[in-house]
């Protein structure tokens, strides 16, 4: 009697991580219980979209959120007088972009762009909405990511008010790999990482040849390759890890890490 129940137990186990694993790769959407996500399910579609793929300008309707998946990442800019657009935070896996707990429909205030393309999970607001009425739960998970995404925010205009430019590359080349998942490398140009920092792109190339000089790493056509982990994590600030332990603190495993993605 005792190993039939074992054997239920391991069963309801083996169903619901089979179930939970069928979703789309966004740990966000992951983490719901099953019945808040089978709200949400028949609206959820994804779709491949494109890097440099605008999903918001400053002004328009937010109708749709979309969920980055897997390597996939969407990323916050600034429009400045100077034409310049500046990159505030970066959304990946972990998280989602437009409507997440506002009712919808309201202006976006920032740009919203594909940083990495790839698979995007996608829902109406309205769809969304009509689930949280039905669901205090569901409801409680978008106010709590709510809540990281606004520490995220914190978080990026205190780095770059106190962290020198070669602290902010470091950080921002971790958060990447962190999120695309890749061990060695992240898709970043010279022009993009020096929109990651705010500043020129002669002086973005500047910083990664003291890098490639010190042996941290080194670029590619494309691409930053990275040569020493632990001699990057040295050279970065700590803002990351400060965001990561908020994460944990309020969703704790949303928030892709090392051990997560090895497992």
């Amino acid at each position: 009697m005792w190993r039939g129940g074992q054997g239920v137990t391991m069963d309801a186990r083996i169903d619901k991580t089979s179930e939970v694993e069928s979703r789309p790769a966004n740990n966000l959407l992951r983490r719901l219980s099953p019945a808040d996500y089978a709200l949400l399910a028949p609206h959820v579609t994804v779709e491949d979209t494109a890097a440099s793929h605008l999903l918001y300008n400053p002004g328009d309707d937010v109708q749709v959120v979309h969920f980055p998946c897997g390597p996939s990442l969407a990323t916050f800019l600034v429009p400045n007088e100077d034409g310049r657009d500046v990159e505030t935070i970066l959304v990946g896996r972990e998280g989602a972009v437009g409507g997440i707990v506002s009712e919808g429909f309201l202006p976006a205030y920032t740009r919203i762009c594909v940083k990495f393309g790839g698979p995007f999970a996608r829902i109406h607001v309205a769809k969304l909405e009509a689930a949280k009425l039905r669901s205090a739960s569901l409801r409680n998970i978008f106010a709590r990511y709510a809540d990281c995404l606004l520490a995220q925010i914190f978080q990026s205009t205190a780095c770059n008010a106190i962290h020198s430019i070669e602290q902010r590359t470091a950080k921002w080349i971790l958060a990447a790999m962190e999120r695309t998942g890749d061990e060695s490398s992240v898709p970043l140009t010279h022009e993009q990482l020096a929109t990651l920092l705010g500043v020129g792109r002669s002086y973005a190339s500047r910083v990664l040849q003291s890098f490639r000089t010190e042996g941290v790493l080194d670029t590619r056509r494309g691409s930053i390759l990275v040569r020493n982990r632990d001699g990057l994590r040295l050279r970065a600030c700590l803002c990351n890890e400060a965001v990561k332990m908020h994460f944990e603190e309020v969703l704790r495993g949303v928030y892709p890490t090392e051990e997560r993605q090895a497992g």
